[in-house]
């Protein structure tokens, strides 16, 4: 495994601010003003990271393209969540970093025209930064703020070139298999 990149004591601070337009409220609000952005935005793809925002898309009858998972929610184990999907990929991905197989990863399953699980094992929350790279133009990538309610991110020009300036500012590591 290749850690790529690896989060700082200030970039941590710095990404515990929504990314994104912040929708707060119970699930079932969030998911009805979110369903009503993707009926607005007509996105390409919708993208969903983490284990209790997917779960939440898929029972209210909205079907990520990308669902990235680890398993975990507030750092507990939990019942994997079930998710239809055409494939299933599973990566290792450190809490706190970003690995080349799992951006390789999230790459390989943005290229896909069906719908995709990545199982981390770690922590898949950085990885929303590389879907936001990644995916194509103004797909929306959704993930939760704890107590708060769900973060939507469109994929415009100017987000992939705040991502990218926040992947610079990250430690960049290599570290041999």
């Amino acid at each position: 495994m290749i850690i790529t990149y690896e989060l700082t004591p200030d970039l941590r601070r710095k990404l515990k601010k929504p990314l994104g337009m912040l929708i707060r409220g119970s699930f079932g609000e969030t998911m009805k003003k979110f369903k009503d952005a993707v009926k607005k935005e007509n996105s390409p793809r919708i993208i969903s990271v983490g284990d209790t925002v997917s779960k939440n898309l898929v029972t209210h009858k909205i079907f990520p393209q990308l669902s990235i998972v680890d398993n975990r929610v507030m750092r507990k184990n939990i019942e994997p969540v079930l998710l239809e999907v055409d494939q299933t990929l599973m990566v290792k991905n450190p809490a706190g970093t970003i690995t080349e197989e799992a951006v390789t990863a999230v790459q390989e399953a943005l290229k896909c025209n069906y719908r995709v699980k990545i199982v981390v094992d770690g922590e898949e929350d950085l990885l929303t930064l590389i879907a936001v790279l990644f995916a194509p133009e103004d797909s929306l990538i959704v993930y939760g703020q704890p107590h708060e309610g769900v973060v939507v991110v469109k994929a415009t020009h100017e987000k992939k070139a705040e991502v990218a300036e926040i992947l610079k500012a990250m430690k960049v590591i290599r570290k041999p298999k």
